[in-house]
């Protein structure tokens, strides 16, 4: 499938053989600031989410796909859409790169690609993002795609007696 592939990355379907890279994603504790994960996930509770992750966007109202470089079979990263709506044509969306292939235009790859499949394919009227304020790298991210800051969350994520703002971000097909 074309659409989902980017200049250096491809976008894919979740497998069995993604659980220890989806184990080691889910259970990182520091990216449970922005996944909102407050324990966590067992291999038995993963195998489940992938048996289920087959489901049509349309039934799950989610999807999460595997960010992979191209001519390579190994995962990098993720990347979800959230909250679908068909009705209103809108989701949001988010992403995870690992750590040691971070700054490296994967992320951006993969946004573009997904930008691409969620107004082509989709036939989605917008797409959003929320991103807490303190997160400049994917703030830049999501603004060079042309995202909008449309709103503030003041004091919306709480972590470690701590709470930030959160920023909402859209990108509307014109």
């Amino acid at each position: 499938m074309d659409i989902l592939k980017g200049e250096n990355i491809y976008l894919r379907a979740l497998e069995p053989e993604d659980l220890d890279f989806l184990f080691a994603i889910e259970n990182d504790e520091n990216l449970w600031e922005v996944s909102g994960t407050q324990m966590p996930f067992s291999k038995f509770i993963l195998k489940q989410y992938l048996e289920q992750a087959h489901l049509d966007i349309y039934q799950a109202k989610q999807l999460r796909l595997v960010i992979s470089k191209k001519n390579e079979d190994l995962p990098i990263g993720l990347i979800d859409l959230f909250d679908f709506d068909p009705q209103h044509k809108r989701a949001g969306i988010g992403i995870v790169i690992t750590e040691n292939n971070q700054g490296q235009g994967f992320a951006k790859d993969a946004l573009e690609t997904l930008i691409k499949y969620c107004f082509s394919t989709l036939q989605l009227h917008q797409i959003y993002a929320n991103i807490l304020e303190d997160n400049h790298k994917s703030i830049s991210l999501f603004t060079q795609q042309g995202f909008e800051k449309v709103g503030l969350k003041k004091d919306w994520v709480s972590y470690q007696n701590t709470f930030k703002n959160e920023v909402l971000f859209q990108l509307i097909n014109k």
